[in-house]
């Protein structure tokens, strides 16, 4: 207990007392890595509401307050509080500062709207007047409030770090409204056939009160108030959505059964010949539960995919959850050959010299998704460019391929490089230094959101949950896994471990 209390009571000796840091291992790219780090956290107080501590979803490039988008999200809130942790421990902020800006906004969640009986919170607010949103600011566009399990989950990863990182009122503040989180009304113990039986999945989300007609749901009960849950389940291994499965393991409110319910592909049938392309795979039984261990191709290697194809959806959660070390013969394989296959089609297949796609701002306005089109099972792709250039090489005995595609202007998100610094440290930092170089990539808050290199054309604004993805993998790489340490403790690694360590993905053959 003394050695956690001074870790926790001056963090620039954490280094000295866990062990030497890999610092060293970046050399003279650690001053750059720091440059970052204090350029993304000025971008955090900009975007941050002063009266209530809550971040706003997204800023405009030059930092100006008019700027604020005016709404916020439980993820929004979970990356800025663990973004203030490591711009502590980096030395970025005081301990004080820290400690203040962290019992704001956890004393406002405490004010905030919220459904009571599970602890979770909805997914947009007003980051002024805490209102829960009815419609978006600007748009008008209507919002029924939800709440969302991968929102929730996100945000409890935050309480998680909080309430290892910081001591005193605001630990124990963290440490309470993560007790009160229940992500057992998330799971459904019974999925059907097209998953793997005996396993489980995590719901989207629920709504507290009637949705409009139209949308998919299921009614029921949660400590005697009625509920709406949502007919949508995370069915799939490699998305962001992971995160809130594995708080609800480490919180031992979900079952480890739950790892191994989502597919890690869908069947080799023509049934599912309408996805990315023809896995091949075999069964494998964890714990009683079949599980399909199901691969795809790309330039020459096998891989377990995401959705999408982007870096969002593959490494976010490693930031917190250390995948590769738990899971050697899974995601310890994987992610190294996810993120070549990232590097070979930006730098090689499209021929951008640049490379890292995952959803990000649109250059060109708005909000667009990003990735590796073969690299995840969407059959609509997540584009690498502005032209949203679908491939198409068919499902084998099923659908036949479309013609090779042209690539234009490829879109490329900075924050996908950051995910990648565990596995391809000296690529990412060559990628971030060229992007910055000779790009229009840059501004007062670091990395804008992403740039189109063709045309040099940036998307000229600041997302916070972006920007977590920034400041995590720094505090990862500079603080010896720092998030990881902090998330692992309280049972995480009791709990997570054991299973991530059964599996194997078969990636070779």
């Amino acid at each position: 207990m003394k050695r956690r209390l001074i870790i926790l009571l001056v963090p620039a000796l954490t280094a000295v007392l866990l062990g030497p840091s890999p610092a060293a291992a970046y050399g003279g790219d650690r001053g750059t890595l720091m440059r970052y780090a204090a350029d993304t956290w000025r971008s955090f107080v900009a975007m941050t509401e002063p009266a209530t501590g809550l971040p706003h979803d997204h800023i405009g490039g030059d930092l100006a307050p008019s700027t604020r988008s005016r709404y916020t999200s439980p993820t929004n809130i979970g990356g800025y509080l663990w973004s203030t942790v490591i711009a502590r421990d980096l030395g970025i902020v005081s301990p004080r500062e820290a400690d203040q800006r962290i019992r704001q906004t956890l004393g406002t969640l405490d004010r905030m709207p919220h459904h009571e009986p599970s602890g979770m919170f909805y997914n947009w607010y007003d980051p002024a007047t805490l209102e829960v949103l009815r419609e978006f600011p600007g748009s008008g566009d209507p919002i029924h409030p939800f709440l969302s399990s991968v929102d929730n989950g996100w945000l409890a990863s935050a309480l998680m770090v909080v309430r290892a990182a910081v001591r005193g009122p605001a630990g124990a503040q963290a440490t309470r409204l993560l007790g009160e989180m229940d992500f057992g009304i998330y799971y459904t113990a019974a999925p059907t056939a097209q998953h793997n039986r005996g396993g489980g999945l995590m719901r989207g989300g629920f709504f507290d009160e009637q949705p409009p007609p139209g949308q998919c749901t299921e009614q029921s009960t949660y400590q005697g108030k009625s509920l709406w849950l949502g007919c949508f389940h995370y069915d799939t291994h490699i998305t962001e959505a992971r995160i809130s499965g594995y708080v609800g393991v480490a919180l031992g409110q979900v079952p480890q059964v739950w790892y191994f319910g989502p597919n890690r592909t869908f069947p080799a049938n023509c049934d599912w010949g309408w996805v990315e392309q023809r896995p091949v795979g075999r069964v494998d039984t964890y714990l009683g539960i079949e599980v399909f261990e199901g691969t795809y191709e790309y330039r020459g290697r096998r891989f377990v995919p995401s959705w999408g194809g982007d870096m969002f959806e593959a490494l976010m959660p490693a930031m917190f959850v250390p995948e590769e070390q738990w899971g050697r013969k899974s995601w310890g394989r994987n992610h190294p050959v996810y993120v070549r296959g990232q590097i070979e089609h930006g730098l090689i297949e499209a021929g951008y010299g640049y490379w890292g796609f995952s959803p990000a701002s649109d250059p060109f306005g708005g909000y667009s998704v990003y990735g590796v089109d073969e690299m995840g099972m969407d059959p609509g792709g997540y584009p690498s460019d502005r032209e949203q250039t679908n491939v198409d090489k068919g499902y084998e005995g099923c659908r036949e391929p479309q013609s090779p595609p042209t690539f234009g202007d490829g879109v490329v998100t900075p924050h996908a490089s950051f995910l990648a610094l565990p596995y391809a440290s000296d690529e990412a930092l060559a990628n971030l230094r060229k992007l910055r170089q000779n790009l229009d990539a840059y501004g007062p808050g670091g990395f804008y959101d992403s740039i189109a290199v063709r045309s040099n054309t940036p998307a000229k604004r600041y997302l916070a949950l972006d920007q977590a993805m920034v400041l995590g993998p720094i505090g990862n790489a500079l603080l010896n896994d720092r998030l990881r340490h902090y998330f692992s403790e309280g049972g995480a690694e009791q709990r997570l471990r054991p299973v991530m360590q059964l599996e194997e993905f078969h990636l070779s053959g």
